[in-house]
C-alpha cells in the first residue's frame, strides 16, 4: 500500500507519516522544507520517497502529481495548509493569496487529479485536512476560515457524487480543533483551548480514514461546537468567534 502526504515535514502530516510507516505503508512525503523531509525520512529508515514542492505554486502542484501519477498510490492525504491572523483589510494580500493557493487551489487540484485515477481503478482514499474552522465564520482569520469551509464543502459534495456512482473510492475530511503544532506560530496566534496532541490526532485520523468516515472530528469539544453551529444563529456565532480570535491576538502581543 502506498500513500502520498502533503505537508509531511511537521505536525499532523509528520505524525500521519509515522503512523502509516508503522503499518507498513510505502510513503511519498511532500513539503516545502526538504531538510525536514530528509530528517523525517531518516527517522523512518530512509525507505520512503521525498518530494520537495511549494504548493502555493500551481505549476509545482502539477509537477508533484506528474512525478507520482504512475506510482499506483492508494491514499492521498492533502494536509498542507497554513493560516493568517489579522483584520481582513490589514493582512498582507500576497501572503493571503499564497494561503488560498495552498489551502484551496492545491487541495482542489490534487483531489481532482487523483480522484480521476482512483475512479479508474475503483479504489483509493482521499483524506482532506480541513479544520473545525470550516464550520464557522472567523473574524480576524476570515480568509483561513473561508478556505477550510471550501475544503469541507468540496469534500462532502464529491463524496456524495461517489456514493451515487456506487464507487468504492472514498473521500474523508479531517476537522480537528487546535492542535499542538507550528500552525499557531505561523498564523500569529495562540489558542485559548488546550491544543490536542498531534500524534493523537494523526492516529485517530488514520483509524477513521481507513473506516472511510465522511467527517473525522477527534475532539469532544469540537463535536460540541459543531452541534452549536447547527442550533445557534450565525450572527451570534460570528460575535463569539470574533471574541475568541481577538483574545488569541491579545495573548500573542
Amino acid at each position: 500500500m502506498k500513500a502520498l502526504i502533503t505537508g509531511a515535514s511537521s505536525g499532523i502530516g509528520r505524525d500521519i507519516a509515522r503512523k502509516l510507516d508503522s503499518m507498513g505503508y510505502t510513503l511519498i512525503l511532500a513539503a516545502r522544507n526538504k531538510q525536514r523531509l530528509e530528517k523525517l525520512n531518516e527517522s523512518l529508515g530512509n525507505k520512503h520517497i521525498i518530494k520537495q514542492a511549494d504548493l502555493s505554486e500551481l505549476s509545482e502542484v502539477k509537477r508533484l502529481y506528474d512525478s507520482v501519477k504512475d506510482e499506483n498510490i492508494d491514499i492521498l492525504i492533502n494536509n498542507a495548509g497554513f493560516g493568517l491572523f489579522g483584520k481582513f483589510d490589514e493582512t498582507e494580500l500576497e501572503a493571503e493569496l499564497n494561503m488560498i493557493a495552498v489551502n484551496i487551489e492545491a487541495v482542489h487540484m490534487l483531489t481532482k487529479l487523483f480522484l480521476k485515477d482512483f475512479k479508474k481503478r475503483n479504489k483509493g482514499i482521499i483524506l482532506n485536512v480541513a479544520s473545525s474552522a470550516a464550520f464557522f465564520s472567523g473574524p480576524l482569520m476570515a480568509s483561513y476560515y473561508a478556505s477550510k469551509a471550501y475544503v469541507l464543502r468540496l469534500s462532502l459534495a464529491v463524496r456524495e457524487e461517489l456514493k451515487r456512482d456506487k464507487s468504492d473510492v472514498a473521500i474523508c475530511t479531517l476537522c480537528p480543533g487546535p492542535v499542538k503544532t507550528a500552525f499557531d506560530e505561523r498564523a500569529g496566534v495562540s489558542f485559548s483551548l488546550k491544543g490536542l496532541d498531534s500524534k493523537y490526532v494523526a492516529d485517530y485520523a488514520v483509524k477513521m480514514m481507513l473506516k472511510k468516515r465522511a467527517l473525522i472530528i477527534p475532539s469532544f469539544y469540537m463535536k460540541f461546537y459543531l452541534f452549536l453551529s447547527k442550533i445557534v444563529p450565525d450572527f451570534i456565532l460570528v460575535k463569539l468567534a470574533y471574541n475568541i480570535q481577538h483574545s488569541k491576538g491579545n495573548r500573542n502581543k
